[in-house]
């Protein structure tokens, strides 16, 4: 079965819409994503997973704090099964993302987890185009998947 797994952290209105974003642009490609919170996301669903897309927010240079609990109840129970994992990144940035991006990629690196692409940072205020490049980076993602390339 091709599965995709978004997790995202949503806490703003935006966040919600960028989110969801990722997931139609999934959604187009005819997968249909496996769309969870940090907090709702457990080992069995990495476990589960082809590929999956990673959303978090900038938090005081760092990703959010739903993100790291969420690699702190996986890390060790899909470190040895998910090595090879191919993930993408968002951010929502307020300032730069390097924070966050570079505190996400540490603990993915350790994963072994590969990124597919670098990682789309959507900095300063919301804009338009910023759920137009989530919707082309879920679209990507679920189109790997099903063609069996992650």
């Amino acid at each position: 079965m091709n599965h995709l797994l978004i997790i995202a952290n949503t806490p703003s209105p935006n966040t919600q819409t960028l989110r969801d974003a990722v997931a139609d642009g999934a959604s187009s490609s005819g997968l249909t994503p496996l769309v969870l919170s940090p907090f709702d996301a457990n080992a069995s669903h990495v476990l589960q997973a082809q590929a999956i897309i990673l959303g978090t927010t900038e938090n005081f240079g760092y990703m959010s704090g739903a993100l790291k609990d969420f690699f702190e109840r996986i890390y060790y129970p899909c470190l040895e099964e998910k090595q090879g994992l191919s993930m993408a990144l968002y951010i929502k940035a307020g300032n730069d993302g390097q924070g966050a991006k570079n505190s996400v990629e540490r603990i993915t690196t350790g994963l072994r987890w590969n990124h597919v692409q670098p990682p789309l940072i959507l900095s300063g205020d919301y804009q338009p185009e910023f759920a137009e490049a989530c919707h082309e980076l879920g679209a990507g993602m679920a189109e790997g998947v099903k063609l069996g390339i992650f």
